[in-house]
């Protein structure tokens, strides 16, 4: 126990350091004001996929193989959705044009393509798409499914249609509805033993990005196997969600009992309700909320956010908290939290995205309905 009260405050202390009065990074600015695409290392693991960070920690995306001959697709990897989905040959934006400067699929590219009129939908948190599902061969990590099931955009809202959205379709990792996810198809093929997904998520400011997507198992060089909590997924729609124990910040309890956390890589922030979101800000020092949902946070906070799954506290690295400055010339002002307010669900449901997950390693497992967290290595 003494250890690892002792492991938490070193992890505090370093979490004080990375930000200190420094504020905000200018590395991450940067990535943010360019809209950069920042390249992964190398993966660690077998089975796996370096992941890609989009501007300043807004997204991830790996390439994977799609089509004959195979070409090249840069997809958003999110465990917040089910579907799989490129764009088409022809897509129109719904704003009027093409879909942008991306890869697309279909029958002039594809030898394998097999179209169908089945109608194919799907709305986010923000945009949407539609066209139909097709059949076409895929290759994820070396891991290949021929005629896998999927979409294709024929038509797609601005969030996925400009020219400025580095990724060229989206591959869902949540727990499939109707039809297979890559991960639930490799497994159901026998190419890899279950279908778990797992992620590292890395950070713009470290300047380090060994951010990887590993399927079929875990990469137990990301994260320290002693601190590995298996957690009951509580969602019975497809979504990774677990209970959370309770936050804290620096340490002190918050009284936030009850609440589930649906965790999803396609979500920047977290969304959380507006009372809890103020019951948060106000154990943060300079802490203000724009009367909108929303809350600043001092660039230069060191205060420890953190949530507790399965026994163990996971502690938010303060620069994930201090998420973007508000004027972007004063790195030392105040920064958007990256904790807001809004409703997800249910009352006590919060959506807890790269905010959190940048600070451990997360798992999914679809044929245990379970899910892992550890702290990273």
């Amino acid at each position: 126990a003494a250890g690892g009260a002792a492991a938490v405050a070193a992890g505090a202390a370093a979490g004080a350091n990375s930000t200190g009065s420094a504020g905000f990074s200018p590395v991450a600015e940067k990535a943010a004001q360019d809209n950069t695409l920042t390249p992964a290392s190398n993966p660690t693991a077998d089975n796996s996929l370096g992941l890609d960070i989009e501007a300043s920690d807004v997204g991830y995306m790996a390439t994977v193989q799609m089509g004959t001959p195979p070409r090249d697709f840069k997809l958003l990897m999110d465990s917040g959705s089910a579907d799989l989905w490129v764009g088409a040959e022809g897509c129109q934006s719904q704003t009027g044009g093409g879909c942008g400067n991306h890869v697309f699929l279909g029958p002039q590219s594809s030898s394998s393509f097999v179209a169908s009129k089945t109608p194919f939908q799907v709305s986010y948190g923000t945009g949407d798409v539609s066209g139909a599902i097709i059949k076409d061969n895929i290759n994820v990590a070396g891991l290949a499914l021929d005629a896998h099931t999927y979409g294709v955009a024929q038509t797609e809202s601005v969030d996925f249609s400009s020219n400025t959205v580095p990724f060229d379709g989206l591959m869902g990792l949540a727990q499939s509805q109707k039809v297979a996810t890559p991960v639930e198809a490799m497994a159901s093929a026998g190419l890899i033993k279950q279908a778990i997904t797992s992620f590292k998520l890395a950070r713009v400011a470290d300047q380090n990005n060994d951010g990887e997507v590993t399927f079929g198992g875990l990469d137990t060089t990301k994260f320290n196997q002693a601190s590995l909590v298996t957690l009951k997924n509580v969602n019975q729609q497809g979504f990774w969600e677990a209970d959370v124990d309770t936050a804290s910040v620096n340490g002190k309890d918050l009284g936030l009992q009850g609440r589930t956390a649906i965790l999803d890589t396609g979500t920047t922030l977290m969304l959380i309700p507006q009372q809890d979101a103020e019951t948060i800000h106000a154990a943060i020092q300079g802490a203000k909320s724009d009367g909108q949902g929303g809350f600043t946070v001092p660039c230069t906070t060191t205060d420890q956010v953190a949530l507790t799954f399965g026994g163990k506290a996971f502690n938010i690295d303060p620069r994930d908290v201090a998420f973007s400055p508000v004027d972007p010339n004063n790195l030392q002002g105040d920064c958007v939290s990256g904790i807001s307010a809004g409703n997800v669900g249910g009352a006590n449901e919060w959506l807890v995205g790269d905010t959190f997950l940048k600070n451990a390693y997360f798992s999914t497992n679809v044929d245990q309905n379970q899910i892992q967290l550890a702290t990273l290595a």
